[in-house]
Parts: structure tokens; sequence; C-alpha cells
């Protein structure tokens, strides 16, 4: 199952209604499965991870349920229980030659949130708040991802600010009433997270397709650099409506100095505020930056593109995020 987004956990819990709001971790999804002494791992694409992560097969393996399928998140974390980065974590989860040695350097720890199954008796239909007894009446806490029951707003923003302190995305905002709809990103499920913003400048765009054709549309953002360029931090084209996408396909026209396959390159005039949950390493891009996750919050006419966001702002924001 996976979620929607809310920009609050007001409007979360609106839509919501008795809810319970656990910490969102930035991990990686896993389902696992336990049968009479015997556990696998499976990443949501169904790839059997088991013997990446030998962490999770001793916690659960020890804990004597005869038979269960459970949901949850690994994550690299400090000594201090604050997360390492992200790409520390997916490079962890997705090596599979010396784990021995790579789970000394970095350990992996498993938090569950939900239960699917517990010893003979699918809860997959069941509400939310039977399928989080039936995981706590099972596993220990020590496996549990913090949580509370609530309809509070003022209780679940505690939550929030919570997870946000301790180095976390956000929440994950769930019905109390509602049943597991595997494969699907369900009304029940709502994250909220800490969107952080820059203004960027848009350096090209590539002509959509599907109902996007004709529009110009996933557009190529960079950040100034300290000779008066521009750095390219990453690529969206998500967050804009047919009305914005009419709209700058005739303004990037405009300012078009060459074409390369579907790439519109355009002169760098335009300001953008690009929201996004994160910045990783990367060799795709000169600045060694990406965005993850970036959207357009909108075009920012007031600002000229030497006001834009600094790459050495963008390279503090990592480093404060390491």
């Amino acid at each position: 199952m996976l979620a929607q987004r809310a920009d609050d956990v007001e409007a979360a819990l609106n839509r919501a209604g008795d809810a319970v709001v656990e910490w969102k971790l930035d991990g990686a999804r896993v389902q696992v499965h336990l049968l009479d002494g015997e556990v696998r791992a499976f990443t949501r694409n169904l790839a059997d991870v088991t013997d990446r992560l030998p962490e999770v097969v001793e916690v659960l393996r020890s804990g004597g349920i005869r038979s269960a399928i459970v949901d949850g998140e690994v994550i690299a974390l400090h000594d201090d229980g604050h997360p390492r980065p992200f790409q520390v974590t997916m490079s962890r989860f997705g090596s599979s030659r010396g784990v021995d040695v790579l789970r000394s350097q970095v350990p992996l720890s498993l938090f569950l949130f939900d239960c699917l199954h517990l010893d003979g008796e699918d809860l997959i239909d069941r509400p939310t708040r039977e399928r989080i007894a039936a995981l706590e009446s099972a596993f220990s806490p020590e496996v549990m991802v913090p949580r509370v029951w609530t309809s509070d707003p003022a209780a679940a923003r505690r939550v929030f600010d919570d997870a946000l302190r301790r180095g976390h995305e956000g929440v994950m905002v769930k019905a109390a009433g509602a049943p597991y709809e595997a494969g699907r990103r369900g009304a029940a499920w709502i994250k909220v997270k800490r969107a952080v913003t820059l203004d960027l400048v848009v350096l090209a765009a590539e002509w959509g397709h599907g109902r996007r054709r004709g529009w110009l549309s996933n557009l190529h953002l960079g950040a100034r650099d300290a000779d008066g360029g521009f750095v390219m931090l990453g690529k969206t084209f998500k967050g804009m409506t047919d009305e914005v996408l009419e709209w700058q396909t005739e303004e990037l026209l405009r300012r078009e100095t060459r074409r390369d396959g579907i790439v519109v390159y355009v002169r760098p005039e335009l300001v953008v505020e690009v929201a996004f949950d994160g910045l990783q390493s990367s060799t795709r891009y000169p600045a060694g930056l990406a965005l993850r996750f970036a959207r357009i919050k909108g075009y920012r006419p007031d600002k000229s593109a030497g006001e834009a966001d600094t790459i050495e702002t963008v390279r503090a924001l990592h480093e404060g995020a390491a």
C-alpha cells in the first residue's frame, strides 16, 4: 500500500478522521514473511533480499511467531538514533556482497508498521486499528515505528515536530478504520513531510508526451555558481497545471537557444520555486548533487536569475542534512 500526500497534518487529519500518526522514515521498504522459523524479506517489487538483511532475519526469527507477513522499513541510524543519509541506507540495502563486513560498518534497524497475516489469519481486509493491534501483540516494541492514535491536530503536530527533531522526514497519517489496499496509493494513508524549497533557474525543458504532448514539460533546473553561470541539479515535470504548462511552453520558446532531440535549451531567465524532499550525491550532474522528488511550487516573476539560489546554498543544505 502506498500513500497520498498532504501539505500539513491538519489537512491529513481532516481527510483521515480518527487515525494513527506514525513517524515517516526515509529508508527501504520491506515486506517480511515468517513461517515456522524461516524468514524471507522482499522489496516492493518482490525481489528477495533476505541474504542482504541478516539483522532482520535474526530479530524476527527470535520472536517465536509461527506465521506472519509484516510491512516495515529498514534504515541506517547514527549511534544517537538520528538517520544516516538516505544514500547510505540504500547503498547498504542494495549490496549483496560482503554483507557481514557491511553490517559491521552500516547496521540496519528494522521498524514495523503493519501486519497482513498472523498465525494463520489473513488481516489485509481488517481495519488499521486491528492490524496494528495484532502487530503489537506479536512483536517487540523495539521494532515498532513510533506512533500515536489521535484525531487531535495539536497532538498530531507534536508527533510531526518530534519526528523532524529526530531527523526523520515527517509522519504518516493512517485512517483507523481502513483496510490495507495492496498495490494502491490509497486515500487512507497520507504522508506529511517538511518540504525544503529553492529558487532555481530553468535551463531547458523537454517536450511532453501522452496528455502533455505539445507542451514543454520536464524542466531542467539549475543553481547559480560563483562565475555567474548555472549548475544543473535535476529535472521535474511535477506540480504543474495545464495552465502553467501552456504558459511556460510559450515563454520558454521565446527564450529558445538550441535544440537537441526532445530538449529545448533556453536563456536562463525564468526562476521557479522548487520544493524537494532532500539532496543526494550524484555523478550525473556537474555539481555532484541532485534533488530528490522535486516538484514545482510556482514561477517567481518577482525574481531575476541573478537572485536565484546559489550552489553554495545547495551544498550547505546537503552538508547540514548529512
